[in-house]
């Protein structure tokens, strides 16, 4: 049994003793350990800081998306190796598609936009200089740089490479180191696709390291320059939310939690109608896909109370037909939970559930399990519940059974349906299926506030369009934020600068005369920016103001060092998400 390696400043070294056993999905049996112990958490950060951001921040946006490119290119060429081991995590080859392709397709999609949509340069501007004062003395900039401490990423179990690289290509994009720590029971999996990518030599130095185990004492040596995106149970976040240092420093915290996504059928899409067998569809596959193991999944299913009972026979009809086993054969439908401890979550989360609705289909362990022991792997059977009374109900509303798992919940009125929606408190994903008009506008604006989500309308040529979270979660989650500058030259009225090395230092207004040269500029044209040079004849004093800082903001100043030209003497900047 290999045991898994943490990557550390720049070294894979094994936990110390014998670790945690981790087995297999499907078989049960031991195929890695895994342990932390010993680690020196404190040194990965200072050299996350040191060695990754250093590296990171020479290079430009651009620099950083040939980089992602390059990752991508290379992770594609050992798909197969990949697929071979997630398997073992009980995911078919379509769940693997969604995970490993999936994964890759993020870093080529923030190369993309790292190339095509960011200047070639290492600062961003964030719109156009905005004029204060009425003469244009007095102006501000907003800008986006990479902060100077590491982005840590604690991940779930249920994409062991997508849930890494879609929090770590926009991390590198941003110019900020990662320390990785994926959720153990398939670190393995994870463990084997970080080995890929530092064998590649396309990283530069300490911009990735890798915990295989608990966290130990890191949270301990945060600062406020640090970075957390967390993905997993509402529980543990609101622990490391209030970790003592993560408060004392501010430490930015990002979260995805328990979500319990809710999918509305219209009250026109009956039985017999394209978009009532649309729905079946649709809520089938969310509930077998990754074995129920997905944040957008269809947690609650809100349709008219007087089609409830054709709604449960039409369900329970599609999901008898999903083939349960060995996720290796081709001819399975739904693999396996991610470990027996899963298994045991899922199973006790239904008793809570069954407290206010009734089982009506599954829930049973003897069911038939197709090339494979079902004592022995983690497999589930697809359960479908009904509340009858779920304007009543807590239970549907508040718990999560992150697995194979459904609750019906029946209404009356459009705003009965409304409200169900409003009562699971936000979701990642909502959808909803009607082919009319008014019925959409009404479901769409009562919801919309409600889930960070869209609801589309589907029509029988369409299908449910379930919305993920916005990309630019991922681009916070990255350390790379916006910064208000605002710039006050010492003279009212500074003449036109036409030997300056400073680009667009002071607002383009027909009463304020601008520099009309600039030392840097890239290929696009809003990226013009302060790059070390003066204003030949005044002294500028630039304050970089951090919308989350505690501290007092830091300047930019410009001082005359010797006739008719400047330096740059200091270059104090801080960013916050």
């Amino acid at each position: 049994m290999m045991k898994l390696g943490n990557l550390a400043q720049d070294r894979w070294i094994e936990g110390d003793g014998d670790g945690k056993a981790l087995s297999s999905a499907v078989t049960g049996q031991p195929i890695a350990s895994i342990s932390s112990d010993g680690l020196d958490f404190r040194g990965m950060l200072e050299h996350a800081r040191r060695v990754g951001g250093s590296h990171l921040r020479k290079m430009t946006f651009h620099e950083r998306g040939d980089m992602l490119k390059a990752l991508a290119q290379y992770l594609m060429e050992h798909k197969k190796e990949f697929y071979g081991l997630s398997t073992e995590t009980g995911a078919t080859r379509a769940d693997s598609w969604i995970d490993i392709d999936g994964g890759i397709s993020t870093l080529f999609v923030f190369s993309s936009k790292a190339r095509r949509e960011m200047p070639n340069d290492h600062v961003y501007l964030d719109g156009p200089p905005e004029q204060l004062s009425r003469n244009g003395t007095f102006v501000g900039q907003h800008i986006y740089t990479p902060k100077l401490g590491a982005a840590v990423h604690i991940n779930a179990f249920n994409f062991p490479v997508w849930g890494m690289l879609e929090k770590l290509a926009p991390t590198l994009a941003a110019g900020v180191p990662a320390i990785v720590k994926p959720a153990s029971s398939t670190a393995y999996l994870t463990e084997l696709v970080v080995r890929r990518i530092i064998e590649s030599g396309i990283l530069p130095p300490g911009s990735l390291q890798l915990i295989c185990g608990g966290v130990g004492d890191l949270f301990e040596h945060l600062n406020c320059q640090d970075t957390i995106a967390f993905t997993g149970s509402k529980s543990t976040a609101e622990k490391l939310q209030q970790h003592p240092r993560v408060i004392s420093e501010s430490v930015a915290f990002t979260a995805e939690t328990d979500s319990l996504n809710a999918s509305i059928l219209g009250p026109d899409a009956v039985p017999g109608t394209p978009e009532f067998d649309l729905y079946i569809k649709e809520v089938v596959r969310e509930m077998t896909s990754k074995a129920g193991q997905k944040c957008t999944a269809i947690r609650r299913i809100i349709a008219p109370a007087a089609i409830a009972g054709e709604l449960v026979d039409a369900l329970s009809t599609a999901l008898g037909q999903v083939s349960i086993g060995n996720p290796a054969n081709k001819e399975i439908g739904m693999g396996a939970l991610a470990s027996l401890g899963q298994r045991d979550e899922v199973r006790a989360r239904i008793g809570d559930l069954a407290t206010e609705a009734d089982i009506v289909y599954g829930g049973r362990e003897d069911f038939e399990v197709l090339d494979a022991d079902a004592k022995k792997g983690a497999f589930f059977m697809p359960t479908l519940l009904h509340c009858e009374k779920p304007m009543r109900s807590s239970a549907v509303h508040s718990v999560e059974a992150f697995g194979p798992v459904s609750t019906i919940l029946p209404y009356d009125t459009l705003d009965e349906a409304i409200e169900l929606a409003r009562m699971g408190e936000g979701s990642l994903a909502g959808s909803i299926v009607t082919n009319d008009d008014e019925v959409a506008r009404e479901l769409v604006l009562g919801t919309a506030a409600s889930p960070p989500a869209t609801a589309h309308r589907c029509r029988t040529s369409s299908t449910a369009v379930r919305a993920a979270p916005a990309a630019a979660r991922k681009w916070v989650a990255s350390g790379a934020s916006s910064t208000t500058c605002n710039a006050r030259p010492s003279r009212a009225r500074p003449r036109p600068c036409r030997s300056s090395g400073i680009a667009g230092c002071a607002a383009r207004t027909r009463r304020t005369p601008v520099c009309t040269r600039s030392a840097r500029r890239s290929n696009n044209s809003n990226s013009a920016i302060p790059s070390g040079a003066a204003c030949a004849k005044s002294r500028w004093t630039t304050s970089i103001i951090s919308p989350n800082s505690r501290a007092t903001p830091s300047t930019l100043t410009w001082t005359r060092s010797q006739p008719r030209r400047t330096r740059f003497s200091r270059a104090a900047s801080r960013t916050a998400t």
